[in-house]
C-alpha cells in the first residue's frame, strides 16, 4: 500500500509541477501571487488534516510547522497585496492545483495510523519539491513588480528548509 502511495504522490507532484508551469510564461503578477497564495492555503489545510489524522509525534510537529509558517508567508503576501492595490486572480494553475489538492485530501483522508503518517510525509516532499521548482523556475522570473519577486524569494527559502525537514522525517518513519 505504501508503495502505492509513494507512486501517487510522485505523479501528484508530476501534475503539480506540469500546473504550475502551465502557461507560467504568460502569467501576471496577479495570477503569481494568487498562485503563491493558493499553495499556501493548500499546504496549511494539508497540515490541519494531519494534526488531526497523524499518529505519529514528529509528524504532527511537522504539520504545525506547516500551518504556521505557510499562514505568516501568506499574511505577508495579502499585506503586500494590499500595500500594492492589487487583486490576485485565479487562473487555470490555481484551480487545477485546488483540484488536485482535493483530491489528495480525500485521498489521505481515508488512511489511518502510520500508512497516513507515511503518506502524508510523502505528498509533503513531492509538493514541496514542485512548488519549489515552479518558484525557481516559472513563478520568481515572471514576476514584474520587485517586492513580490522579493516575497516569492523568501518563501522559496522557506519552503526549501520545509522540503528539507520533510525528507528528514520522512527517512525516519522508514
Amino acid at each position: 500500500m505504501f508503495v502505492r502511495l509513494t507512486i501517487a504522490a510522485a505523479a501528484l507532484s508530476l501534475a503539480s509541477s506540469a500546473a504550475l508551469a502551465q502557461g507560467a510564461a504568460k502569467l501576471t503578477d496577479p495570477q503569481i501571487a494568487h498562485i503563491a497564495y493558493t499553495a499556501g492555503v493548500l499546504d496549511i489545510n494539508a497540515a490541519k488534516q494531519a494534526d488531526s489524522k497523524a499518529s505519529n509525534k514528529e509528524i504532527k510537529a511537522f504539520a504545525k510547522d506547516m500551518e504556521r509558517d505557510h499562514e505568516a508567508v501568506n499574511k505577508q503576501a495579502l499585506d503586500l497585496v494590499k500595500k500594492l492595490n492589487v487583486t490576485p486572480e485565479d487562473n487555470d494553475t490555481s484551480k487545477a492545483l485546488s483540484k488536485q489538492a482535493a483530491d489528495k485530501l480525500a485521498e489521505l483522508s481515508k488512511l489511518k495510523g502510520a500508512e497516513y503518517d507515511k503518506a502524508y510525509i510523502a505528498n509533503e516532499v513531492a509538493y514541496h519539491k514542485a512548488v519549489n521548482s515552479a518558484l525557481e523556475t516559472q513563478l520568481i522570473p515572471s514576476a514584474s513588480n520587485a517586492e513580490l519577486k522579493g516575497l516569492l524569494q523568501t518563501g522559496l527559502k522557506i519552503f526549501q528548509g520545509h522540503q528539507q525537514h520533510a525528507e528528514h522525517v520522512a527517512a525516519s518513519l522508514k
